[in-house]
């Protein structure tokens, strides 16, 4: 049985089975660009930072530097292994949401249309443009096909530049709690981020992009598993029965799907392992940040934290690959991706800001509510844009999923009304 299961995850990341596109005729890949080859690159890449920095941080708790470290290193030492504890003069709370006197209903309303307009435009802008990237040529004309851009971790290290440099200023100009997180726990979530991030927009090339943001809405159910392996976590039976509608919404869509058009990739083998592997990279993303909030951090921090690891283990990987170069080299051959790129960072973290505003402001239940339709609008405007067909059973399915997410939110109201603990809802503070 294993050694069958392995025969299918070969043959899924030939190009043969996932050559989906503008170009169904193009040339075969060599296999040091099968997506299975390059993912156990990049992961080899990672683990020459990751390995090392395990074996210090080991190091030094052995010693017990804390106590008998001196010297230039020591502060460093100290915040990357062992961190602080914040003193109670130090904290600054984190402002609940609060009803000022001068807020008025209509006043209200506006910050909440701006809320949803930010976050709406941010992230359907930002799932256009993905779509966009990886799935179209650049550079074609009448005698020449054009050339696709392949390189989905220099994609990814652009989202986490341009992502740390917004958190870093806004710790700057914004006060913050006092950081008591050791350094090297955002590692973990920066690592899952990356390759979560990295499946995400490799799975494109195989899958359309419908299929992926059902899978993103689907990924309640490893949240849950992962809650209960991480955590501990124990869940009331609602949201079993919600997890369910979704597996069967999404199942729906899947099996009705006919074969995609001329120009879509079609849903193949690599695109399900890909999109697994995003969901199962998120879920354990975001049970680890939600531990690690326990250090009382501000979500920023959080978000430079994860981003500052982010861009090292990224850069350090394309070095060590010889492709920084590359994806800099098609950046100034094509004009047009790298404007594209730019825009696609922006909206990365330009919508991770609406995440935290919005969730201040008006709670996680109107969060989810909103990025809820921004995920069926999505879709539409994909299926507009890129010529996606949809079945009317796949449309049923379509609508059994996110009726499912918005009786979740619903429920946890009703549950919160009644004083009874719920779940936190999932705010996932990486996004894209």
């Amino acid at each position: 049985m294993d050694a069958r299961w392995w025969t299918l995850v070969v043959l899924a990341a030939l190009p043969s089975l996932g050559a989906g596109g503008e170009t169904p005729e193009a040339p075969r890949e060599s296999w040091t660009q099968l997506w299975f080859f390059r993912f156990l690159v990049n992961a080899a890449g990672y683990a020459s930072f990751m390995v090392p920095g395990y074996l210090l941080v080991q190091y030094f708790r052995r010693k017990n530097y804390l106590e008998t470290g001196r010297g230039l290193c020591f502060p460093l030492v100290k915040a990357c292994v062992f961190g602080s504890e914040p003193k109670a003069s130090d904290e600054v709370p984190l402002a609940p949401r609060t009803e000022t006197a001068e807020t008025t209903p209509s006043w209200q309303a506006l910050k909440l249309l701006f809320c949803a307009s930010g976050l709406q435009a941010s992230y359907l802008t930002w799932g256009v443009l993905q779509e966009r990237v990886m799935t179209r040529s650049y550079g074609a004309t009448a005698s020449s096909p054009g050339e696709r851009f392949t390189d989905s971790q220099f994609l990814v290290l652009m989202n986490r530049v341009l992502a740390l440099i917004v958190a870093g200023l806004y710790c700057v100009l914004c006060k913050q709690p006092r950081h008591g997180a050791p350094m090297y726990r955002y590692s973990f979530a920066s690592l899952s981020n990356v390759l979560s991030s990295w499946c995400q927009y490799e799975a494109l090339k195989f899958v359309s992009f419908p299929t992926q943001v059902l899978a993103k809405a689907s990924k309640v159910i490893p949240v849950m598993l992962m809650g209960k392996l991480v955590s501990r976590r124990s869940y009331e039976h609602w949201e079993y029965l919600t997890a369910g509608l979704i597996s069967v919404g999404v199942s729906m869509f899947l099996l009705s799907s006919g074969p995609e058009p001329r120009s879509s990739p079609a849903t193949t083998l690599s695109g399900l392992i890909l999109l697994a592997g995003y969901i199962a990279f998120d879920s354990f993303t975001s049970n680890w940040q939600d531990a690690l909030f326990a250090y009382k951090m501000s979500s920023v921090q959080m978000m430079f934290g994860v981003n500052f690891f982010s861009c090292l283990f990224t850069v350090g990987s394309l070095l060590e690959q010889g492709a920084l170069l590359e994806g800099t080299r098609f950046m100034g051959r094509h004009s047009e991706f790298a404007a594209h790129a730019l825009l696609l960072s922006v909206c990365s973290a330009c919508g991770q800001l609406f995440i935290f505003y919005t969730i201040g402001q008006f709670g996680a239940a109107v969060f989810t509510i909103i990025m809820t339709l921004r995920q069926a609008i999505a879709i539409l405007l994909s299926c507009l844009l890129y010529g996606h067909t949809v079945t009317v059973v796949g449309g049923l399915g379509v609508a059994v999923v996110f009726a499912a997410l918005l009786l979740r939110v619903y429920a946890r109201g009703r549950l919160k009304q009644r004083g009874k603990k719920a779940v936190p809802i999932e705010t996932p503070v990486q996004k894209v």
